[in-house]
């Protein structure tokens, strides 16, 4: 079977798909994950092209380059003296393109690596672009990658009104869909009167193990986003962000950021233990560790925490059967039964928001939050209220996808 060849692969290769670019000024919007198969980064092999004019770049979250490790750190627009071109950042004193920098271009090329999961700002940015877009009569191109973590769906839809900077759209936690597909659905949800094309995959199986989304074996693991080192970290994300909205350590200033929590007032057997009571089956899928670290830096840098590490890498990893939001769902619900007075929710600002529980703005509602510490609520009660969603959204999605 032939490898898999992402959107930048074939347009790269491809120079009759490239055609329609002749004589029009391009940008590119990408990360450090944006490279090609031999693994040259986006911006330079574009640059190499005769038959391309380069004019411009924009760098998401982390930056172009990927220069800020720990989170919510902006990044400033530079002029790029290899290229000679302006690099502008959509994480500094803007996260929407300014008019200057829409016209900078005539089209604009999306190679951005996502991780399936609707929290991950790439999307919002991804949306934004399509926006302003269309506000501009600008044309987009989607060079589409994997999501890496396949194509499941889990966790609720995010309300109306609770957009933000991590909540783009009505989409679960966990959307199943690549950059291109969610393009697809933007452009629909929003009704934006756009030129919007994908560069799609050849050869992407969603479904084939063992990397169920990514392609073990053939594409290295590109960070996407500095705590963002490996399909493991991606498999757990979709439950283990929500803990950027609790006083527990997701793992960052660590070698396994978001794939351990914990704090060092905790015990991590017992809450183990008092999750396995809960909700047994919520927890399939993967194996539990209870283990110590000790952070380099964000919270509780320098402490000794006792924690759990999430395990989905070994033969105990089930792709149809592992829920991540279920599983860090079910460590709160855990916690606060255990310790009803314990203090889970972090007050701060939170990606530019104010006034709002981070956990809220996270899960794009009040739901999760409020079930966690309603001290009636069961398992069986926030299923009720997740499934809905989940099926809706599996209908929904349907028209959109590629692969």
């Amino acid at each position: 079977m032939p490898p898999t060849k992402f959107g930048l692969d074939r347009l790269l290769e491809d120079r009759g798909l490239r055609k329609p670019l002749a004589g029009k000024r391009v940008a590119l919007l990408a990360h450090p994950a944006s490279v090609g198969h031999d693994l040259a980064h986006a911006l330079d092999a574009l640059a190499a092209l005769p038959d391309l004019r380069l004019a411009a770049a924009f760098g998401p979250q982390h930056g172009l380059r990927g220069d800020k490790q720990d989170n919510m750190v902006e990044s400033p627009d530079f002029f790029d003296p290899v290229h000679g071109i302006p690099v502008f950042s959509l994480y500094g004193e803007v996260r929407r393109p300014t008019p200057e920098m829409m016209d900078s271009f005539d089209v604009l090329l999306i190679d951005l690596q996502d991780l399936g999961c609707r929290i991950y700002t790439f999307i919002t940015t991804l949306r934004y672009m399509l926006e302003a877009a269309a506000g501009h009569g600008k044309a987009v191109w989607v060079l589409d990658r994997p999501n890496p973590i396949g194509r499941p769906v889990e966790g609720l839809v995010l309300h109306a009104g609770w957009e933000s900077f991590v909540g783009a759209g009505a989409l679960p936690m966990r959307h199943g869909l690549t950059m291109g597909e969610l393009a697809r659905w933007f452009v629909a949800d929003l009704a934006l009167d756009l030129d919007c094309a994908v560069v799609a995959m050849l050869g992407w199986q969603p479904d084939a193990a063992p990397g169920y989304g990514w392609p073990l074996g053939e594409r290295n693991w590109i960070n996407p986003s500095p705590n963002a080192p490996n399909l493991s970290m991606a498999r757990c994300y979709p439950g283990s962000v929500m803990l950027e909205g609790s006083t527990l350590s997701e793992g960052r200033g660590t070698t396994r950021p978001l794939e351990l929590f914990g704090a060092p007032d905790i015990c991590a057997r017992a809450l183990i233990a008092e999750m396995r009571a809960l909700a047994p089956h919520w927890l399939a899928g993967c194996r539990l560790r209870d283990c110590w670290f000790e952070p380099t830096f964000h919270k509780h840098a320098g402490k000794l925490c006792n924690g759990v590490q999430i395990h989905v890498e070994d033969g105990g990893y089930v792709h149809a059967g592992f829920r991540p939001w279920r599983l860090q769902s079910l460590a709160f619900k855990a916690l606060r039964r255990l310790r009803p007075d314990y203090p889970i929710w972090r007050d701060f600002a939170y990606e530019y928001e104010r006034g709002r529980p981070a956990i809220d703005l996270i899960n794009g509602g009040p739901a999760l939050r409020e079930w966690v510490d309603d001290p009636a609520a069961t398992p069986g009660d926030l299923d009720a209220l997740t499934r809905p969603d989940e099926l809706a959204w599996e209908d929904a999605r349907r028209e959109f996808l590629l692969y």
